[in-house]
């Protein structure tokens, strides 16, 4: 327990205000399995198929709380596409977060990672901390610190990660059949014996 308190402390000091979207080196997505707020289970591997961004925050970090307006932003910009926002809080009671969801209301979830161990997994050991996924459930980049999700160059970013196949695409595209061939022209009929006996005559 003290473990735990003392990395949460650490944590807590690193409050990032300034962040870029960079690509990701880091090995391979670790799994997320949390509730929300209302004790629903999410699952990353539910989401597979979509662009996802997991957002790791508490309501103490001010760089947190400040681009949360913008990550909604782009919620909303891209409603109706395979893009889904997945907010992590890290170990914070729930009292203090339906505190925080009331004076600012977000239409995504608000996950609860009560001790901390999915925010140690994903090595989100500063502030805001946003891993944004392909449709392949892969993550492509990272952002360490406050981002305006709905600048231009984010906004690329992401459009290019939904113009990607995700497995159902690929799944339907190696299943169709193949395309018709076009039959060749078929060959000029031959002539008929009346035809032969008339040019004989």
């Amino acid at each position: 327990m003290l473990r735990l308190l003392a990395a949460f402390i650490l944590v807590a000091s690193f409050a990032v205000h300034g962040a870029e979207l960079r690509r990701w080196d880091g090995g391979p997505t670790p799994a997320l399995e949390l509730e929300d707020l209302t004790g629903q289970v999410h699952r990353l591997a539910d989401y597979r198929g979509k662009v996802v961004l997991v957002n790791f925050w508490a309501t103490w970090c001010e760089p947190c709380r400040a681009e949360m307006p913008s990550i909604d932003g782009l919620r909303s910009a891209l409603e109706g596409q395979p893009f889904q926002v997945l907010a992590v809080n890290l170990a914070e009671p729930l009292s203090r977060i339906e505190k925080f969801l009331g004076a600012m209301p977000l239409g995504f979830p608000l996950l609860r990672d009560r001790d901390g161990s999915v925010a140690k997994a994903w090595r989100a050991r500063l502030l805001p901390a946003s891993f944004l996924i392909g449709r392949d459930g892969r993550i492509r980049y990272v952002a360490f610190g406050e981002l305006d999700w709905t600048s231009d160059a984010v906004r690329a970013r992401v459009t290019d990660l939904l113009k990607e196949e995700g497995p159902a695409q690929r799944r339907a595209a190696r299943d169709a059949p193949p395309p018709a061939q076009t039959a060749p022209a078929a060959r000029a009929a031959r002539p008929s014996g009346a035809d032969r006996t008339r040019r004989r005559a």
